[in-house]
């Protein structure tokens, strides 16, 4: 039984009830009080984009853990009442990633880590996509403007005879 016991993670906190307007930075602010955190995460639904109402905060020490729980179970944050527990292993894994029964903090590093890859390719995507579109939009401004020109070249020649002059002249030096 002492086994299962085990398996929750002393330092990290699971906190339920979260404002929408809740990320990162502003749960680290609630909870940087109670000592030094290791890591806060806020997990995204992949459809909106937006944290699924909970999020996680690591403590370096367990002591700190048990005072902010403590402190912050109950308490309100952007007028919602926060639900504050010791993180259980299934919580943060989310079942969809299949992990066993394995606690997810052996892998915690490169499960942040992953996490924070993945954000970052999707953002060099979208960057890319809008580099793309954007160099699109140029060449076709480009080549409609050079169009253009081209039909004014044609009337300017014919109309001035300046510009007709120095064209025979530029044809005869080259």
């Amino acid at each position: 039984m002492a086994m299962a016991y085990n398996q929750v993670q002393k330092n990290t906190l699971y906190v339920g009830g979260l404002a929408e307007e809740v990320n990162e930075a502003i749960l680290h602010a609630a909870f940087i009080p109670f000592g030094e955190i290791k890591d806060v995460k806020t997990p995204l639904d992949q459809a909106t984009q937006k944290h699924r109402s909970f999020g996680f905060v690591t403590f370096l020490e367990k002591e700190d853990a048990l005072a902010a729980m403590d402190n912050m179970d109950g308490a309100e944050l952007y007028g919602r009442v926060l639900t504050v527990n010791h993180a259980l292993p299934e919580r943060i894994k989310g079942g969809e990633q299949g992990w066993a029964a394995k606690p997810i903090w052996e892998d915690a590093d490169t499960w942040f880590e992953r996490q924070q890859q993945e954000e970052e390719m999707r953002r060099l995507q979208e960057e890319n996509r809008a580099a793309m579109k954007e160099a699109e939009e140029l060449h076709r401004k480009k080549m409609a403007e050079e169009r253009e020109g081209e039909k004014e070249e044609d009337v300017n020649a014919k109309d001035d005879p300046m510009a007709r002059a120095e064209a025979e002249a530029i044809q005869q030096t080259s």
